[in-house]
C-alpha cells in the first residue's frame, strides 16, 4: 500500500523517553513529536496512513521542544509491536 508522503511531514518522529516508555505499558500509547501547526484531526489521518491502525485517543500539548501528539491505541492494537516497527527498541 502506497503511504502518502505528507503524512510523514505532519508526524516528524518518536519522542523516546522513560516516562513515554512507562505510559505504553500502562496506557497502550506512544508519544510523537509532530508539526506545530499540525490539528489532532491531521495528527489522526497521518497515524492512520502510516501505521495503518485504528486510534482511541489523541492528546496533544505545546512544550518548549515543539508539539508532542499522545496517541492511544485501543486495545487489539499493541503499542509495544508499533514501537518495534519504528524502531523505538
Amino acid at each position: 500500500m502506497a503511504r502518502d508522503p505528507e503524512a510523514y511531514g505532519i508526524i516528524l518522529h518518536p519522542s523516546v523517553t522513560e516516562k513515554t516508555m512507562f505510559q505504553m505499558d500502562q496506557n497502550n500509547s506512544l508519544e510523537f513529536v509532530v508539526r506545530i501547526d499540525a490539528t489532532k484531526t491531521e495528527v489522526l489521518w497521518a497515524i492512520k496512513e502510516i501505521f495503518d491502525v485504528d486510534v482511541t485517543k489523541i492528546r496533544t500539548r505545546i512544550t518548549k521542544h515543539g508539539k508532542r501528539a499522545i496517541v492511544t491505541f485501543p486495545a487489539d492494537v499493541s503499542a509495544e509491536e508499533i514501537g518495534m516497527r519504528i524502531g523505538v527498541f
